[in-house]
């Protein structure tokens, strides 16, 4: 037994099943030993493949967990998109990577020694929870602490280099057994004065907002959801926390957002008190101007992390540093049905505004031989079942459509990636999600922009045979750029379409020469035969929707151009375009 034998073994104990890798010479040892010990998956890129296992974390069942293993050199630098999106997701995400001999390693000043070699540890450094090169074999404490360190206080990446000769050194004393339970670090406890003062303000409020961010564990809606329904608060969620609660649940109130539901971003703004628990309250989540976010309110913010509590923005009532779903847990419980009557009034009024105020609006229009996208979100979520994993990419216009118009039902999976907005990410994260179950439907909707840049993935959906149901939104370019350029530049497009620079494969060649089905999808797609045979199939299938270039995508925070140059944006009830 050699050292990349034990790291393999200490994994397995702390619950990890799955590697996702890409091959390499200096991580040769780790990935030998990992072939005997977990199910291995290739991937084609080493982005892709740390994306998939940041999904496939996110969407897993109890017993399994993914890790990454690269090379080094370019085999890490490939993956550091994939480490920043789960760095600022709050996303557990372990990747081990490979590293020339210690005995190779730069010094004195080189750029470089060993072939391939970068000094990985200090690019992951910011992007990581722990970043660590391992030059000679590592006590079992030593490397378990450093892997729970991922999922401990505010998850985030662990990244982990070995170099070749530590890889392959003999195997060291052994520290004892470790349970997966490690992987379950102590919760951080609500503190009672801070539970009693958000109680009073709730207790006070008349037109209270019940925020749901990604911090609130979906292992805990089981309890929660019984509880929400007795306080009769109104909920929302961040698009992090789009699944914590049905769409057509009654308290259910949308997802706010500088790219919000129009309904959500009014009512929100009309709140007096709102909890804000378990998302950071960031920029896209209040506005960029903050200042008016909930102006005539109180805020209640409940996150894990002490530095998004006092960052300065937004402007705060109650500040509370704890577990999001051990605080929810306990303020629910300290009301009851009484209280559910005094918010009856808000939640009708409420309710009122969400059906006048439509999904899919007429200014968007429609044009002669292509598809309304958000009626397209709005009819495709009449047709995914409860245990569908969804996941509506991570940027651009496919992204705020389907954040804006999907309507989800309880028990779906739905993951995002916004902190980064990077493109590309909805090929390789649908691949994690389904990878995670199998036996569960994946349907992943991306803009042609953002399919392009990591559409080498489907040879990966084709050897692994994936049920997954890929819907590309294809309208020549890259929709939100375009819309930016035609806002502020006047139509001055560049590099944003085909007409301008881009260049797109023919999808259903692209489709055939990697073995998947295909389908264009018609204006009445749903009463398609062609179209609901492949949606039933467990055979992957690309869907091409066709979405006209000029297709417009409202509404949105508008923001004008200051003379000095900054960017002056509307506060969330003032979308655009601005309604009577």
């Amino acid at each position: 037994m050699n050292h990349a034998d034990q790291v393999m073994n200490w994994l397995r104990e702390l619950g990890y099943t799955h590697c996702f890798f890409v091959a390499g010479g200096n991580s040769m040892h780790l990935l030998n030993s990992a072939r005997q010990k977990m199910e291995c998956v290739p991937f084609v890129h080493e982005v892709s493949a740390g994306i998939a296992a940041e999904y496939f974390n996110e969407a897993r069942s109890e017993g399994q967990r993914a890790f990454v293993l690269v090379t080094a050199g370019p085999g890490m630098t490939n993956l550091v998109t994939a480490l920043a999106g789960a760095y600022l997701e709050s996303r557990e995400l372990l990747v081990l990577g490979g590293q020339v001999k210690s005995t190779d390693l730069a010094t004195g000043g080189l750029r470089q020694r060993g072939i391939q070699e970068i000094d990985g540890v200090s690019i992951a450094r910011p992007i990581t929870k722990c970043s660590v090169r391992i030059e000679q074999p590592v006590s079992k404490k030593t490397f378990v602490d450093s892997v729970v360190s991922g999922v401990s206080g505010r998850p985030g990446p662990v990244f982990l280099e070995f170099c070749l000769d530590a890889q392959g050194a003999p195997a060291i004393g052994d520290d004892g057994s470790v349970s997966n339970e490690a992987m379950s670090p102590t919760v951080m406890q609500t503190k009672t004065s801070d539970l009693a003062e958000a109680v009073s303000i709730l207790a006070g409020s008349e037109k209270p907002v019940l925020l749901l961010g990604g911090g609130v564990a979906r292992s805990s809606l089981k309890r929660l959801i019984p509880l929400i329904e007795v306080s009769g608060i109104p909920v929302m969620t961040t698009w992090n926390g789009a699944d914590r609660i049905s769409s057509d649940h009654p308290q259910y109130l949308g997802r706010p957002n500088t790219w919000g539901q129009r309904s959500s971003n009014i009512l929100i703004q009309r709140a007096d008190v709102v909890v804000a628990v378990g998302t950071r309250l960031g920029l896209q989540q209040s506005g960029f101007n903050w200042q008016e976010f909930v102006a005539n309110g109180k805020i209640i913010h409940v996150d894990i992390d002490e530095t998004e509590l006092t960052k300065g923005h937004p402007t705060t009532t109650l500040a509370i540093h704890a577990d999001a779903s051990d605080f929810l847990e306990k303020l629910l419980v300290q009301f009851s049905n009484s209280k559910a009557s005094a918010w009856r009034s808000w939640l009708l009024a409420a309710q009122k505004v969400r059906a006048s105020l439509p999904l899919s609006e007429p200014v968007n229009g429609y044009h002669e031989g292509f598809v309304n996208p958000f009626d397209f979100a709005l009819q495709l979520s009449k047709i995914c079942t409860e245990s569908d994993q969804i996941v509506p990419c991570s940027s651009g216009g496919a992204f705020t459509v389907m954040m804006q118009a999907f309507n989800q039902k309880f028990g779906q999976t739905v993951i995002t990636d916004k902190g980064l907005a990077s493109m590309g990410y909805g090929l390789a994260g649908a691949i994690g999600t389904s990878l995670s179950h199998r036996d569960r439907k994946t349907v992943l909707v991306e803009g042609d922009g953002g399919f392009a840049q990591n559409l080498q993935e489907l040879a990966t959906v084709d050897v692994q045979q994936l049920n997954l149901k890929i819907f590309i939104f294809a309208n020549e370019g890259y929709a939100s750029i375009r819309m930016t350029q035609r806002n502020y530049f006047d139509g001055g497009y560049l590099g944003c379409d085909t007409s301008t620079g881009l260049g797109f494969p023919q999808w259903e060649k692209l489709a055939s020469a990697y073995g998947l089905n295909f389908l264009t999808v018609q204006s009445n797609w749903l009463d398609d035969s062609r179209f609901l045979a492949e949606w039933d199939s467990v055979h992957p299938t690309i869907f091409i929707v066709p979405v006209h270039p000029e297709q417009t995508y409202y509404p949105k925070i508008s923001s004008q151009i200051t003379p000095s140059g900054g960017m002056m944006s509307a506060p969330l009830h003032l979308m655009t375009p601005e309604i009577g």
